[in-house]
């Protein structure tokens, strides 16, 4: 692998690219005319405009993407996240053209991209899934019957669904029908697929996810969990690693799971197996995402892996150098999705100017960036600046860290969500680790946030008038 196109933008773009170049491959990034001076494009080695702003006539474009890899000779393509990243039929045609797709086989996509065909999937390998069915379903009749037999809150889902799309709570009876034809309509429009089913709603569910990764010599190890429950409209915002409730006994049952899950689907390369932990600590099957997540960082820190290179070194063939006997958790590490949103107004994506934009550096910090001062942030994509990562012995000092860290980050011109990650962090719920995906219900409102900041604005306005006061006194004194 001489040439890696990366089909994405952003910090995973930078990401994916970082990693290359330090295998010595070169690397073509693509960008649409809004992104033409964005860092990612001056990063790589060579860059191609594919398309007008919309990702529907750029990012999306999969044909057109192949064929800029074809004209500049490229090897492999990388889709990083969101976007093409699990689109079977991108990845399909990207094998068909003699080039190498840096992920799985279209067909574990295509399985695993389906809620029920997930389930069913992994039905042999007896694997505890949340009670529920495992069809598509639309008459409300029966929806009631098997609603009553597993007991309310129900939870209805879109099978094609993903950020919490096309997904409703159903507390009693006589909200079914009409929270069924939403989630029916909203899966619809999402997805293009209606299609819907019914699982009993966990009350207190925590967010956990395994990383695994395979290769095709029958190889496939997990790297341990990720704590994801920190979440605002069913989106991750603050994930961790290892979670702070697994035992070693239920880390190892829920890696072996994940593993067997992998091994359904013939996996290949880094994928996430995605499970809920209700308050008794059993857990549940969830979804498989068939690609290497945003929060990945967290793993690679606490296990001194490569995730990126590995992906790779499977996509070229190569057998996986490390077994699961060599993999320990050494240390405790920490994300912050920093968003260019408003967390004192639903976190409603905040566009503008980056006036003022400094990222913090020091030890045990680690900020995967998308953007630099003077930049606009274009309403056409995701409203991620960048990922805040803080590394440390134990979770005490990586939650510390964090905090320093967010203080350090220096951003005008937009609202984001550092504010939010700091009240995260000093939270009681969030520092005993006695929290689940409930947290922003529970313990956050707007109001609380606006108070704090407030407060600091006052004290930092108290030291800036006394260190005045001081310098004024300087210069009267005599000469």
């Amino acid at each position: 692998m001489r040439k890696l196109l990366v089909a994405n933008r952003g910090e995973i773009a930078i990401r994916v690219m970082t990693t290359a170049k330090k295998m010595g491959i070169k690397t073509v990034a693509i960008y649409s005319t809004i992104d033409r001076n964005a860092p990612h494009v001056k990063f790589a080695d060579e860059a191609v405009c594919i398309g007008e702003a919309p990702s529907n006539q750029s990012y999306l474009l999969g044909s057109k993407i192949i064929e800029v890899a074809k004209q500049l000779d490229v090897d492999a393509i990388h889709p990083g996240y969101g976007f093409l990243s699990e689109n079977a039929n991108f990845a399909e045609e990207v094998e068909q053209n003699n080039l190498i797709f840096i992920g799985p086989k279209s067909k574990a996509i295509k399985v695993m991209g389906s809620k029920l065909a997930a389930k069913d999937a992994v039905k042999a390998y007896d694997i505890p899934m949340v009670p529920g069915i495992d069809e598509a379903i639309t008459d409300v009749v029966k929806a009631k019957a098997i609603a009553k037999e597993i007991g309310f809150p129900i939870l209805i889902k879109a099978s094609a669904g993903g950020g919490g799309k096309g997904m409703r709570v159903v507390e009693k009876e006589s909200d079914l029908e009409s929270q069924m034809q939403r989630a029916i309509s909203e899966a619809t429009s999402a997805f293009g697929d209606g299609s819907v089913f019914i699982e009993k709603y966990v009350a207190s569910p925590r967010h956990i996810e395994i990383q695994i990764m395979a290769d095709s010599h029958g190889n496939t190890i997990h790297l341990f969990e990720r704590e994801c429950s920190v979440q605002r409209r069913h989106q991750k915002v603050v994930e961790e690693a290892p979670s702070a409730v697994l035992t070693p006994e239920l880390r190892s049952k829920m890696g072996e799971a994940a593993v067997k899950v992998a091994k359904a689907c013939d996996y290949l390369g880094a994928g996430t197996v995605e499970f809920l932990l209700d308050e008794n600590h059993n857990f549940y099957f969830l979804e498989m995402n068939t690609r290497l997540q945003v929060e990945h960082p967290v793993s690679e820190l606490i296990t001194g892996t490569d995730l990126v290179e590995l992906q790779i070194r499977v996509a070229r063939g190569e057998q996986l150098s490390i077994q699961q006997e060599d993999l320990q958790i050494n240390g405790h590490a920490l994300e912050l999705r920093v968003y260019a949103e408003d967390p004192l107004n639903d976190f409603l994506p905040s566009v503008g100017h980056l006036d003022t934009y400094q990222i913090p550096i020091g030890e045990g910090i680690r900020v995967d960036n998308g953007f630099e001062e003077g930049m606009d942030i274009p309403i056409y994509y995701d409203p991620m600046l960048s990922k805040l990562i803080t590394y440390g012995k134990t979770r005490e000092e990586a939650i510390e860290l964090m905090i320093k860290a967010i203080g350090n980050y220096h951003v005008k011109g937009v609202q984001t969500t550092l504010p939010f990650g700091k009240f995260v962090c000093e939270h009681e719920a969030f520092r005993s680790g006695k929290f689940d995906t409930h947290f922003v219900k529970k313990h956050y409102t707007p109001e609380i946030l606006h108070s704090e900041m407030e407060e600091e604005a006052k004290i930092a306005a108290m030291i800036a008038m006394k260190q005045y006061l001081k310098d004024q006194e300087i210069i009267r004194l005599p000469l």
